[in-house]
């Protein structure tokens, strides 16, 4: 069982796609992965003339979406030219996995953020310049160093409950994403 390699194969719709790639690799890698869809083995060199990409670039583009799994190459030595000719493939099962590892990193930023304004004191000024910790505050002597106005805490309690509702979103945007892709598949793949 160890050596067998289990390849899931999940349903994404191309929105989906689309806002994980350009979040992950940049939206300069879109055309590739529209490009790629349904192909195999594609040469480095037919997907720049293809596409109309300089070769560094393309790349470049390349690695980025190789990082994050979403490629995968098999090279050949050129018999000719005695160099290695690399053939990429698009690997789009990884998508789901992407997609809830983003959740989770913002859901725990949103957490840590909320953390942060639970236990600290904030002071704005009448123009909100600045948004100043009490330590910073004090260091500045409550003046705010953009206007000169005198700074007064700030009741971030709207803050805390927009937070508080971000969070409970993702909590249930996460539970979905398990639910569509991954619970489902746990039970098929026990039968």
């Amino acid at each position: 069982m160890n050596n067998i390699l289990l390849k899931m194969v999940f349903k994404v719709d191309k929105r989906t796609v689309e806002r994980v790639v350009s979040y992950l690799c940049g939206e300069d890698t879109l055309p590739i992965v529209e490009y790629l869809k349904g192909k195999e083995n594609i040469s480095e060199f037919k997907i720049a003339e293809d596409l109309k990409i300089d070769m560094n670039l393309l790349r470049n583009q390349l690695y980025r979406l190789q990082k994050q799994n979403l490629l995968y190459f098999r090279r050949k030595k050129d018999k000719k030219k005695g160099w290695y000719i690399y053939y990429w493939t698009l690997n789009l099962s990884e998508i789901p996995f992407l997609l809830k590892k983003i959740k989770e990193d913002e859901l725990r930023r949103l957490k840590s953020r909320l953390e942060r304004e639970r236990s600290n004191r904030f002071y704005v000024c009448k123009n909100r310049c600045m948004r100043l910790s009490f330590e910073q505050a004090m260091d500045f002597n409550f003046i705010c160093p953009e206007c000169g106005s005198i700074m007064n805490e700030e009741d971030n309690s709207k803050i805390i409950e927009e937070l508080e509702m971000k969070i409970k979103k993702l909590e249930e945007e996460i539970k979905k994403i398990d639910e569509k892709y991954f619970l489902n598949k746990k039970i098929k793949n026990k039968k």
